[in-house]
Formats: structure tokens, sequence, C-alpha cells
């Protein structure tokens, strides 16, 4: 069976969610995306754990499924926050957990480090290595996934607080890490530019903080089991075996692919940054250094290398966002809604209509303009803004093009007598 995961989301009572998030949207939401997988997240949470009991009372095989036979595998995310190395360091990692018992047993365990019900994705000083160890001394079921790795502020290769290998940051408990999760703003084959990363996964996910559709599964991971069950999950993600695809969008979209300062409205390439010293050459403060600039800093190999293997990966754009673009519209307006449920129904998901309806047909049930701009995001001839700093980037049409804003030429550094 086909399976379609996004297994990074998070619960209402999380920082920065939608008051309306609770599992009955996510039901709805996901199957109009075509997603038949989420996570639950934020387990640990008193408030939303009795949610979750609630809402997903079936279990079987350690997947929970709704009373409409929707199904959901036990997920959370946690943030660590430390010192190692004479730095702060800030990692963000998803936890799939194979049962409730486990999960109460999990959310004992980080009792004793601090408070779980201030918030979804609670914050606790426990350097990585302990946390997985400590985590399979509970149950060896237990999945620790290394989020969004590449994020600036909150990740194990952020430029902020990351670290520039897997073993630095999970030392002897490296073993025990299978996959990890790309982020929005890289796709595999930017990952692939590591050698050091050719033995794990790469999986993505929506990490969403609402039901939307420009938000639920716009990345997600395919997997091809014999059965849904928390156990062929579990072995696909330290195996690879069952892992058919990832459904990514373009690296470029993402809030932080390219070095930049939002207040400034600067964003650069790579070269552009180290040429004016990784400094805003507006205001003179830092630039917040992305995950492109990070890629090239750590890769050993060239652009376009493809290990033996490698899991294949679909770019896409939401299609909440394509309409948006083409009807000049907002992308919760009523326009932009009406045409997005012509295309969407009880029995075509949104990624049908990215995936798999040829143009022909499309324009049968659309505007040529619409289907045309569909294609052209399924066959990856869109160009988009980059996202920088924490700004999403742009998607760029026919007639449009992408258009940087003007930088002061790069000052001259000054020669020291060391130089010479």
């Amino acid at each position: 069976m086909k399976v379609i995961a996004d297994l990074h989301i998070h619960g209402k009572h999380s920082q920065a969610t939608s008051k309306d998030l609770d599992i009955p949207n996510l039901e709805k939401y996901a199957k109009l995306k075509g997603i038949n997988l989420l996570g639950t997240g934020d387990f640990t949470h008193p408030k939303w754990i009795q949610h979750i009991k609630e809402s997903i009372p079936t279990e079987t095989e350690g997947v929970f499924y709704t009373k409409n036979g929707f199904p959901f595998l036990l997920q959370t995310e946690i943030s660590l926050i430390y010192s190692q190395g004479g730095r702060g360091r800030r990692i963000h990692n998803v936890i799939l957990a194979p049962s409730l018992d486990v999960v109460q047993q999990i959310t004992d365990y980080l009792l004793t480090k601090g408070r779980i019900d201030y918030d979804g994705r609670p914050i606790f000083k426990i350097p990585c290595p302990e946390f997985v160890e400590s985590l399979r001394k509970i149950s060896e079921d237990i999945e620790v996934i290394p989020a969004h790795i590449w994020t600036p502020w909150f990740s194990l290769f952020g430029s902020k607080s990351g670290f520039d290998t897997v073993q630095e940051c999970f030392g002897d408990q490296t073993r025990h890490i299978h996959a990890l999760e790309t982020g929005l703003s890289s796709d595999p084959a930017m990952n692939w530019r590591l050698s050091q990363l050719d033995n794990y996964q790469l999986v993505s996910f929506s990490d969403l903080h609402s039901f939307w559709p420009w938000r639920i599964g716009r990345e997600a991971t395919v997997f091809e089991l014999e059965k849904l069950s928390y156990k062929n999950i579990l072995n696909a993600l330290r195996t690879r075996k069952g892992l058919t695809m990832t459904i990514e969008v373009d690296p470029n979209y993402g809030k932080y692919h390219a070095d930049g300062h939002r207040n400034c409205n600067v964003w650069m390439t790579p070269e552009q940054s180290k040429k004016h010293n990784k400094i805003c050459p507006k205001c003179g403060k830092e630039l917040t250094i992305g995950v492109w600039d990070r890629v090239e800093e750590l890769a050993d190999r060239p652009e376009g290398f493809k290990p033996e293997g490698a899991v294949p990966f679909k770019s896409l754009i939401p299609l909440s966002e394509i309409l948006s673009k083409m009807l000049g519209k907002g992308i919760a307006t009523k326009n932009v809604w009406a045409e997005y449920h012509n295309l969407v129904t009880a029995t075509r998901s949104e990624l049908d209509i990215l995936l798999d309806i040829p143009f022909n047909e499309l324009k049968t049930m659309t505007t040529e303009k619409i289907a045309k701009a569909i294609i052209a995001v399924r066959d990856g001839k869109i160009k988009i803004r980059p996202g920088y700093d924490g700004v999403y980037g742009e998607p760029m049409f026919e007639g449009e093009e992408i258009k940087q804003p003007k930088l002061p030429e790069p000052k001259v550094q000054q020669k020291s007598l060391g130089d010479f």
C-alpha cells in the first residue's frame, strides 16, 4: 500500500499555531491534500494528549485511528538548548513513539527535567546524546529524527547554533540516528553533496502550525508498505526499505534558503554574502546565514552529485499558492478558495492535481492559464525568489523575473601588515 505521510506537525497548544488546530481539522485537510498518515504532534502536552486520546481512540499495531478511520502515529517535537564546545546549541528533534504507555514514560522522564504544560514543543537543557540514550532506555522502538536540519536558529547543522557533523551532535548515540528531516529550505539534492549523510534516510515533513492546505503536507514522505503499522514505518526509516519518494517544496521557497536581513530587505547568494563579509550592507549588522550558504560550507561534493541508491523526490508548490498567483488574489480569499474547491473534491486530492492529472484533463477543469501553471510547477519550470531570514520565497511565473534588491558595493578591506 502507498502511504503519503506528514509526521512532523503541531497542535493548538504550541506557540504560533492556529486556535482551531485540532484533530478533526487535521483529518479534514489531510484528506483534501492527499495525505493518508499524520503525526499527532505534541504528545507531551497534557491538554493535547487528552485530545489525542479522545479523538483517535482506536489502535492497531501502533497506528491510531479516528472514528472515521484516519490513521495517526504518536509524534512530538522537543527543543534542546544547551552548551557544548564553548557555544550555545539549539537542536530540535522529532520523536515517534509506538504506544501511549511509551508516551507516558517519555513524559514522566521529561518532567524530571522541567515543565511540559507551557508549550506543545517544550524546551529542555538536555544534550542530544543524553536525550537519545534516555529515550532508548524507555523503548528501543522510539525514533529520534533531527528536525529541519539546516534551519539557522534551531537545528543540527544550523549556522547559528548547530554542528558540522552528525557525530559532533549525537556523540556515541549517533548509531541510533537513522533519518534526517531536510526542512523546507533544503532538498535531497543539496544534502546529497555531503558524503557524511549517505547512510541516513532523508525525509520531509511539513512542520505545520496550521491545518490549511498551503501548510499541511507541503512536504511529505512516501512509503510503499505491505500494510500500515508502526513497525513497518520504523523499519523504512531505519533501513530505507519501503521508502520510495519525498515530496518537497523548491528549497528557494523556504524561509531560510538565502543569506539575508529581513529588516533591510536584503538577500544574497553565498558568493555575494562572502564579498560583503556576511554583513548587511545597509545596516552593518550580521546577516542571517541561510541553508544555501551552509550547505556550500560543508559540502564535499559538486552540485548535481547523486549517490547510488538515493531516494527520488519531487518538488512542488502548494496549489493554493499557484491559484493565488494566477488569480492575483490573497491565498485565503474567497476567489482562491472557490477555485481550490473546484479542483479539489472528495474524490480528487490536491496531490492528484499537482502530480498526476494530465494537462488535457486539467484544462477542462479550470482555465488554461491555471492548467499551464500547474504543469509548469510539475515539470520544475518555475523559478522562485529565494526566501531569507524568516521570509518565504515567492514563485515567479511566466513573464515575472526574480529581482534582487540593489546592493551597495562591498567595502574594500584595508590590508594589515600581517597580510604582506
